[in-house]
């Protein structure tokens, strides 16, 4: 890891990354793309050591409460995050100054500020958002090799929702000709329907790939699959949108499940939901229904 001092913490959509950079080995990482301009080892952390401050600074300004989030390019909880406690420090000043918060990871480790989500939520309101793309262990393993495994995430998820606090589960990204079959999927449902999610967000099945995560996709291709590099370069050349063959029915799949178990899917209510800061009595009816 290396230390930056930074001018600012909060993006104008009050979204924030307390650290950059990622040792969770996922293959598909879109972060790693060239686009994002990291110009360190991705696997080296950047820690913005003045970002508490800035933070502070930031909502002591602000005029009204409103929803932050955190996790939109760096997983919160990563190990990292065990020695130096930067989000668990964040958390402490969103309680402190009453705003509310949507955090987004792959991590059981959330739980570890399990206190504090369920003291925000109490107070404001706490949303976790959690990535669930692989329903098989020894699959999930392969593809997202340094972090909770989808069975932790679920019990995670569990937990979160027996604590009162609202989740939603991301099913993205799902790989062509590797976890695009309708047991993945409906493996991955049913256990959100187990964990009492409020909404599950899918952009359709498939991922996206360009320059600097391509390249590193491709790699992980060559070592865990072999042949299946050149199946993608066949079947999809350059494209930026990679689309499973399967998309269709298991959008299907995904809707109508979703539709019979409660489950939020429609994307614009969710963003809607995760941004929104409502009144408590707006939130019991919400929790209550």
């Amino acid at each position: 890891m290396h230390f930056v001092q930074v001018k600012g913490i909060l993006s104008a959509q009050n979204g924030m990354n307390l650290y950059r950079g990622c040792s969770h080995g996922c293959i598909y990482c879109d972060s790693r793309s060239a686009c994002y301009h990291m110009d360190h080892a991705f696997e080296d952390i950047e820690v913005k050591e003045n970002a508490i401050e800035l933070l502070e600074q930031a909502l002591r300004r602000k005029r009204a409460k409103c929803m932050l989030g955190t996790g939109a390019m760096t997983d919160p909880y990563i190990p990292l995050e065990e020695e130096l406690g930067n989000v668990r420090k964040a958390l402490l000043l969103v309680r402190r100054y009453g705003f509310g918060i949507t955090l987004h990871t792959k991590s059981a480790r959330v739980l570890r500020d399990l206190d504090l989500l369920r003291d925000i939520h109490e107070q404001s309101k706490c949303v976790v958002q959690m990535t669930l793309t692989t329903h098989d262990e020894a699959l999930c393993r392969m593809l997202e090799p340094h972090v909770s495994t989808t069975r932790e995430r679920v019990e995670a998820l569990k937990e979160l929702h027996a604590a009162g606090i609202p989740t939603v589960v991301w099913l993205c990204p799902i790989l062509p000709f590797i976890n695009d079959t309708e047991e993945n999927i409906r493996g991955i449902l049913s256990s959100c329907a187990e964990a009492g999610v409020y909404g599950v967000i899918s952009f359709g099945m498939g991922l996206t790939l360009r320059e600097g995560n391509r390249e590193y996709f491709y790699r992980q291709l060559d070592r865990l699959f072999p042949g299946m590099k050149e199946k993608y370069i066949r079947t999809y050349g350059m494209r930026y949108e990679v689309s499973s063959p399967r998309s269709g029915p298991l959008m299907e799949l995904f809707h109508s499940f979703c539709e019979e178990n409660g489950i939020v899917h429609d994307r614009d209510r969710i963003f809607s939901y995760l941004h929104t800061l409502e009144e408590k009595q707006e939130q019991a009816q919400i929790s209550l229904f």
